[in-house]
């Protein structure tokens, strides 16, 4: 069974920066397509990024502000968010294939 653990959420100002991280148990992000989703209140998850080994596919909403990146040697895949917006608040959660982490929650407000 693998476990998946995100870490880097919190309070964040309007305009600011957290990178997220997601540890998995085993050596699974070169086998699959790793993916950073968010829930907000009241609404559907989305899908914010993804990476496989072709490349990298985001959200229309965070282009040019989010990135998603992998190191397999640490078995962990991170999503770097810059110029967050108060809508960028929502708990997010790392997916690889189907499994899930609990999630970490990032709050963007002045």
């Amino acid at each position: 069974q693998v476990q998946l653990v995100e870490s880097g959420g919190g309070l964040v100002q309007p305009g600011g920066s957290l990178r997220l991280s997601c540890a998995a148990s085993g050596s699974i992000f070169s086998r699959y397509v790793t993916g950073w989703y968010r829930q907000a209140p009241g609404k559907q998850r989305e899908l914010v990024a993804a990476i496989t080994s072709g490349g990298t596919n985001y959200a229309d909403s965070v282009k040019g502000r989010f990135t998603i990146s992998t190191d397999n040697a640490k078995n962990t895949v991170y999503l770097q968010m810059n110029s967050l917006k108060p809508e960028d608040t929502a708990v997010y959660y790392c997916n690889v294939w189907a499994w899930w982490g609990k999630g970490t929650l990032v709050t963007v407000s002045s």
